[in-house]
């Protein structure tokens, strides 16, 4: 069996040949399967052990996880928030079923009384506090982002946006949405012709080239993927776009006066110990008049990453709470203006992004390996069953410095976008 020393466990075979003795060991494991089971809140799913004929927990549930040896099983009592992506990914759990359901009635049943608790807060505190420097984000981000443009080409919109898409219409494209949130942000931010953007953290370009294209303004967009800035650099030259200038660095060395501050996707690399510098950079630069807007994964609960996403996935990641983000905006005395959740439109738009994930599953094994196409379907598939059953949310946040009154009596200016020719 492959990776069997996965996690540090190395399971041999503890009894041969003494039928009783094996009988009384297969019995230790149906126990401490149930064991587990209950800890992690009796979840209506059956799993069948390495024999195929043991099974444990509800009989006849919609869905089976298949354990294919005793040491998948150890390694999955002994650390199941980093054992059980490892195992799945290198082939030693199976999931009969589909696994978006499967990881919804999981994450359900955690959340109920008898949750297996996450890593404590100190430590993970501490982990982003030496993760999140400015040679740690730049580890960081080149760890997930610069696996490849051709990678992320097979199953992102046209426009290479890697953040929640907004669907006024559940029936629209991923295109169409991906359009629908970057115009959903320049009209919460009233953006205008001729005004000065700062965007921290810009991924492919998407939302800067739109911006130039369809309000006029001028952006100065920040990152620290230099595949993604290589991209967004050739794309707005192809494009003959004016207006944009990439700039490969860290948002903690972002300088020169704006008028709107806008950062989309980029608050969950940041790290709680970093939320007061970002405030003071967005204070450093925005004038007396200008807004910001924030655009971010968060959750109800302060509760790190698990360990698996920290550590194969996203390394440095956080998503912060209401709570914890007002550490960026309370000590400079900014106003919040409006806070949108946007949680089920995320869902939405990682349903697209697994769908066409898997129709390019051999092509995505051709570029690394069938183990990475399994971590990359449960990633996926996780983080839609994270935000259909609310343990992550999408929130947009836009404020402004106190007493600015530049801002609409109501909403309206959201529910349909202006006139092209009114924007400049």
């Amino acid at each position: 069996m492959k990776n069997e020393k996965l996690c540090g466990v190395c399971p041999t075979s503890l009894f041969n040949g003494d039928t009783e003795a094996s009988g009384r060991v297969l019995e230790l494991d149906r126990w401490l399967m149930r064991a587990f089971l209950k800890g992690v809140g009796s979840p209506d799913i059956e799993v069948v052990l390495w024999d195929g004929r043991d099974l444990v927990g509800g009989r006849g549930a919609p869905f089976r996880m298949v354990i294919r040896s005793r040491g998948t099983l150890f390694r999955l009592i002994a650390n199941p928030l980093l054992c059980f992506g490892d195992d799945y990914s290198a082939g030693n759990i199976e999931i009969e079923g589909d696994l978006v359901p499967f990881l919804e009635t999981v994450y359900r049943a955690m959340a109920r009384p008898g949750d297996v608790r996450r890593r404590s807060g100190r430590l993970s505190r501490w982990s982003q506090a030496w993760s999140n420097t400015l040679a740690g984000s730049r580890q960081n981000i080149q760890h997930h982002y610069d696996l490849g443009n051709d990678f992320y080409r097979l199953w992102l919109a046209d426009e290479m946006l890697y953040t929640c898409a907004y669907f006024p219409d559940a029936a629209q494209t991923l295109e169409q949405a991906q359009t629908a949130k970057l115009d959903l942000v320049c009209r919460k931010l009233r953006l205008k012709g001729g005004e000065r953007v700062v965007e921290a953290g810009c991924g492919w370009g998407g939302l800067a080239r739109y911006m130039a294209k369809q309000y006029g303004a001028r952006v100065r967009a920040y990152n620290i993927s230099a595949e993604q800035i290589a991209y967004a650099r050739e794309r707005a030259r192809h494009e003959g776009i004016e207006g944009v200038q990439y700039i490969e660095d860290d948002y903690r060395n972002i300088a020169g006066e704006c008028d709107v501050f806008v950062s989309v996707g980029m608050l969950e690399h940041v790290g709680p110990n970093n939320y007061r510098k970002l405030g003071e950079v967005i204070d450093r630069v925005l004038t007396p008049d200008g807004l910001g807007l924030i655009h971010t994964i968060g959750q109800d609960v302060a509760e790190p990453m698990s360990e698996w996403l920290e550590k194969r996935i996203f390394p440095g990641s956080y998503t912060p709470t209401v709570r914890e983000m007002m550490e960026i905006f309370e000590p400079y005395a900014f106003s919040v203006l409006d806070l949108e959740n946007l949680r089920l439109h995320y869902a939405f738009t990682l349903e697209h992004w697994l769908r066409r994930f898997e129709a390019h599953a051999p092509d995505v094994a051709r570029l690394f390996d069938e183990s990475f196409v399994r971590a990359w379907r449960l990633y996926l598939s996780g983080s839609i069953a994270n935000f259909t059953t609310g343990s992550l949310q999408l929130y947009q946040v836009l404020f402004s410095r106190r007493g600015n009154s530049r801002v609409p009596l109501t909403r309206s200016h959201l529910l349909a976008p202006e006139p092209a020719n009114e924007r400049m």
